[in-house]
């Protein structure tokens, strides 16, 4: 495949974490291309009992590389004990969109909802809209959107509420609307693995399509006590309605501390160009946003 695999050692640093120690973080990415400019929305966040996801900026990337801060959504706005991934999207009719994970107070269940501003300065919590409430036994968060044609596609990730010591455990569902509003779910497209490196769960974070085949970029990790540090994967389908996991292992680490490479957005800029964000964690156990610029 001609998909871009990331090398933390090209890369260089977007965000750095809001602390120098474990559990401050910068990072959960997401980015488009609009009128040949990047623009970029990441999850700042401290640890658990100081904020957790305190967080999500939107911001204009000048050069893919230094954030222009934009917009400022803190968590207690959304009625959200914590923040995490975000999805900004671009509508057909030149609309801007702001889907935002939001951890439920007092519980493990998580919802998406939706802002939508005629530009990137002027989201407003206030107006937002949920548009994947999850439900009793499923908590739904780390939306990645796709449209093509005159229909939008999504993958979430999907976690069991049943056994709170168990909600640390994601599969990724597939779901698809004619609008980006409402949602039609189509089943789980990505599992782990039993026994192998993303046994514990998986994490779809980007998906492309290359050659006629669709490429989905996910994280992984092995046991609960992984959490928070996954691993890149690649994993590959012939549509968006499932997908296999490629090769034995991971396909992308940090060298500190867990390991963790995760959220990765691939960004296709034409002309066999690549524009790579993710987060990682760096050696003092904090986590930054970081960037590649791949070229043909």
């Amino acid at each position: 495949m001609s998909f871009p695999l990331p090398s933390y050692e090209r890369s260089r640093v977007v965000v750095p974490p809001p602390g120098d120690t474990p559990g401050h973080w910068a990072g959960a990415p997401s980015a488009c291309v609009v009128d040949g400019e990047i623009y970029l929305a990441y999850r700042l966040r401290r640890p658990v009992g100081e904020g957790r996801g305190y967080a999500v900026v939107v911001a204009h990337a000048v050069d893919g590389e230094r954030p222009e801060t934009l917009a400022v959504i803190d968590s207690d706005r959304m009625s959200a004990e914590s923040l995490e991934r975000p999805a900004l999207v671009m509508t057909p009719e030149g609309a801007w969109r702001l889907y935002l994970s939001c951890a439920t107070p007092g519980t493990k269940h998580w919802r998406v909802e939706v802002i939508e501003a005629a530009d990137p300065r002027s989201f407003d919590p206030s107006t937002a809209e949920v548009v994947l409430p999850g439900s009793d036994a499923i908590g739904v968060k780390d939306p990645v959107i796709l449209r093509q044609g005159d229909k939008w596609h999504l993958w979430a990730s999907c976690h069991p509420l049943a056994d709170p010591d168990e909600a640390d455990r994601m599969v990724t569902d597939y779901a698809t609307s004619a609008d980006g509003l409402d949602w039609t779910w189509h089943g789980t497209v990505l599992t782990g693995r039993p026994g192998r490196w993303d046994a514990r769960g998986v994490r779809i974070s980007s998906v492309v399509t290359d050659g006629g085949r669709t490429v989905a970029c996910y994280d992984g990790r092995a046991s609960a006590a992984e959490n928070y540090e996954e691993r890149t994967g690649i994993a590959a389908g012939d549509g968006f309605g499932m997908f296999e996991q490629q090769g034995a292992g991971p396909a992308a680490v940090s060298p500190h501390a867990g390991g963790g490479l995760r959220y990765l957005t691939a960004l296709p800029l034409g002309r066999g160009e690549w524009r790579l964000y993710y987060e990682a964690t760096r050696a003092d156990g904090a986590h930054e946003l970081r960037t590649e610029l791949i070229a043909a």
